[in-house]
């Protein structure tokens, strides 16, 4: 083997690998939903619903379908004659959740098109199919819409409330989901704690809105009665499943596949109804259909995430310790609840955070309003719980004078205890236990970043002698990642020599063909250019999960590891017998499989694949079949356990309330890391979108439920000029639940933003009793704080 060959090799999990994804995107190579253009293609648009609350009596499309190049048209009515109702019921959930989880779950579902209310600004209720966009455009406006509007119910407080509006008739209550969870004696604890604290925190709603928005391309074969389905989206098996369903054919004759997606983020982790109607419209009118969303369309019916009230009581002793912990908080789910309960739960969960907290105990209750459906994205339930704990940390330290980051030291979790069982739940039904880290030191890490505290509060001290305003903020979480229920993995040697990997993953932009080529490179020593990537297919392997819950790199490198470890023996079974040895003395090697300690006895690859293929061939030994490949589905035991911890330094404009970034560092552990700068960048991008969740971007309603932040003239995105620089620490805990070590990254940096930069502007006025609990952070708001604060 050259020299040159040796240094291409492995291993290869650690490199930062520049990502084979943007040769690609960066040439205007990349191919999305909006780039396909299939002869014939026909195009959707959706007529949506103008109020948040109304009973429909009629939707006309009669001049619609007589209007210029117009396909077909329906309503929701027309679509009931044609289709059965979507039935309801609720995503899985574990029988061992189940049976120690005092829980009520209802879960309605959505249906393609509304046929009895509309619930809310946005909802669907006509289809128009057209031969040109314009032409479908231009037909929406002709549709006559007679709809009795009803009282809207934007406030979740008021739709738990007797006697008000019910958004579903049938329930006769608003309350969708209610359940309860804790460990040890709350409420005895808090009765003997020497200090009780409440407050109220409110963390707002917002949305993944990502680069893309959501787009469905669906094609039929009327020769074989197959559909194949093009989606923007994280969940192509599930949206295959829905469809054959929903057409009443074989899932085998359905294939979806997700092109490039231009990030995703949570927001299109679900089957949505036009993922569906345009499956449908395809089939029915033997020519392929698309639909584009618009971006105002985007934000009218794309979920919506976040938009919880908590209101939390602490005990607490004379040095700060928390004694017991209780929370009583409401998830507003917006008109419908496309993911069940798994929003609610993580926050119930990941509240303690990495505390100490030996008496905990949280109810949640889920509300229906005349809002956009609400779902998870990046963080899923675990940024409203960040908020509410660390604004909890930082009361305690001001009742008490004492130091923030001192309250934090005296409760965490010390390293010696880990793992360390909590005494609760996952979703996934199994008992939490947090299984490598260490939190304290990573506390320390993250001060020593932005120059420790004592220097900090004397900058502090000087600036505030000029009448500026600094602050110093910390949030600190831990995050429950590679969730199951399973993923699925397969991998081939080819004829050729070349390792070719399939999985249930759907990337949206994180780099996942590269990651995994590193991961497969490893297990057989070759070089990441040598494995071909096959992701977000429904034809590549049959039966996957998808992309969600800081997942995929835990779970789709597992299921490798074991479908390469099962192969594997096969290679050598048949090495062996070419080579007239034992299996037990080969070797993988750079080139291919060797006799240990005999460096020129060594078979490629591709000899060896060429062996295995089916034939007249005394290669393979007795009994071992044709064909190099596996498929293994590995069931993870449980989550493993990341965290981070985020400290901000501000500086707050009392006269316009502005706040500006100064400083800004993240201690950060993922476990094993498998590319060192894609999981930063995965952390930049998180916090970015966490910084834009507190200081810029939220959905608005007014009282009658109309939108008020429908286009980017009223929802404000972060901009990288208003970004910090940010100081990334890697630390690493290897987890004992999977063969990399891996823990996920995906979701986590947008967790502690909101909570740290609250901590921030709090503590630029320390002694002044400014309290920031509630999200977002708007400049007037702090003005007027500030101002009533002066002497």
């Amino acid at each position: 083997m050259n020299d040159t060959r040796l240094a291409a090799m492995g291993p290869w999990v650690g490199r930062s690998v520049k990502r084979r994804e943007d040769q690609r995107l960066l040439t205007g190579r990349g191919q999305f939903v909006a780039d396909i253009v299939l002869p014939k293609m026909l195009h959707a648009v959706l007529v949506r619903s103008p109020f948040a609350h109304a009973r429909i009596r009629s939707v006309d499309i009669s001049r619609a379908r007589a209007a210029p190049g117009v396909v077909d048209a329906l309503n929701g009515a027309d679509l009931l004659q044609l289709l059965p109702p979507v039935p309801e019921g609720q995503i899985a959930l574990p029988p061992k959740w189940t049976t120690v989880i005092q829980h009520k779950f209802l879960n309605p579902q959505e249906p393609l098109l509304a046929h009895d209310k509309a619930r809310h600004v946005g909802e669907a209720l006509a289809i128009i199919i057209a031969e040109t966009l314009d032409q479908g455009e231009d037909a929406a406006e002709l549709v006559t819409l007679d709809l009795d509007e009803l009282p809207a119910v934007v406030d979740p407080e008021a739709a738990l409330r007797p006697g008000g509006p019910l958004i579903h008739d049938r329930f006769d209550t608003n309350m969708i989901g209610d359940f309860s969870v804790g460990r040890g004696d709350a409420a005895g604890a808090m009765a003997a704690a020497p200090h009780r604290l409440k407050r109220r925190f409110y963390h707002h709603r917002y949305a993944a809105v990502p680069m893309e928005t959501r787009g469905v391309l669906a094609d039929y074969d009327r020769r074989t009665d197959s559909v194949t389905i093009w989606s923007s989206t994280q969940v192509v098996h599930w949206v295959r499943r829905e469809a054959a369903a929903l057409l009443g054919i074989p899932e085998a004759r359905v294939r979806c596949l997700a092109p490039d997606v231009g990030g995703g983020f949570g927001g299109k982790g679900h089957v949505y109804p036009e993922d569906m109607l345009i499956a449908f419209f395809a089939r029915r009118l033997r020519r392929p259909v698309r639909w584009i969303e618009g971006r105002s369309e985007h934000l009218q019916s794309a979920t919506h995430s976040r938009d919880q009230l908590h209101d939390v009581e602490v005990g607490f002793d004379d040095n700060g310790r928390i004694l017991a912990l209780t929370d009583s908080y409401i998830v507003d789910c917006g008109a419908w609840n496309p993911i069940g309960s798994g929003v609610a739960y993580n926050t119930a969960v990941h509240l303690t955070g990495p505390y100490k907290v030996e008496n905990y105990r949280a109810s949640g209750r889920i509300a229906v309003t005349n809002k956009v459906p609400n779902a998870p994205y990046r963080g899923a339930g675990r940024p409203e719980a960040c908020f509410a704990m660390e604004r909890t940390i930082d009361l305690i330290a001001q009742v008490l004078g004492l130091e923030p980051a001192e309250v934090r030291r005296r409760n965490l979790i010390p390293a010696a205890e880990m793992p360390y069982g909590v005494g609760m739940p996952y979703r996934d039904g199994e008992p939490i236990v947090y299984d490598s880290g260490d939190y304290p030191t990573a506390l320390e890490k993250v001060l020593g970043a932005i120059g420790g505290i004592a220097g900090f509060r004397q900058r502090q001290q000087a600036a505030r002698a000029h009448g500026r305003h600094l602050g110093l903020g910390i949030g600190f979480y831990i995050e429950g990642t590679g969730v199951g229920p399973f993923e699925s993995a397969f991998v081939r040697v080819d004829p050729t020599g070349k390792i070719y990997i399939s999985g249930g993953a759907a990337p949206q932009g994180q780099g996942m063909e590269t990651i995994f080529a590193q991961v497969a490179a490893d297990l057989w020593k070759v070089a990441p250019d040598d494995v071909v990537v096959s992701l977000a297919d429904t034809s590549a392997i049959a039966i996957g999960f998808g992309t969600m819950a800081s997942r995929s790199t835990v779970t789709l490198s597992a299921a490798l590891f074991h479908a390469s470890e099962r192969l594997r023996d096969k290679v050598f079974a048949i090495s062996a017998n070419i080579l007239e040895c034992a299996p037990a003395d080969l070797e993988l090697r750079p080139d291919g499989v060797g006799i240990v300690g005999v460096p020129d006895k060594t078979l490629t690859l591709s000899r060896i694949a060429r062996a295995a293929m089916p034939g007249w061939t005394n290669d393979r030994p007795p009994g071992v079949d044709a064909g190099l490949e596996e498929t293994f589905y590995w069931q993870p035991p449980t989550v493993t356990w990341s965290y981070a911890v985020h400290a901000v330094v501000v500086e707050v404009d009392a006269e316009t309330g502005r706040v500006r970034l100064d400083d800004y560092a993240i201690a950060h552990d993922c476990g094993n890391v498998v590319n060192p700068m894609l999981v930063e960048g995965q952390i930049h991008g998180g916090a970015v979108q966490g910084l834009g969740g507190i200081l810029c971007e939220a959905i608005t309603y007014d009282a009658s439920g109309q939108l008020l932040s429908g286009s980017f003239m009223d929802y404000a995105m972060p901009v990288a000029s208003e970004m910090p620089d940010f100081k990334i620490v890697h630390m690493h805990s290897p987890s004992p639940l999977n063969p990399l070590g891996v823990k996920g990254v995906g979701e986590g940096g947008a967790v502690a933003p909101p909570a740290a930069v609250a901590n921030a502007v709090c503590d630029a006025f320390a002694g002044l009793g400014l309290e920031i609990n509630s999200t977002p952070l708007r400049p007037e708001e702090i003005a007027r704080l500030a101002r009533g604060l002066r002497p």
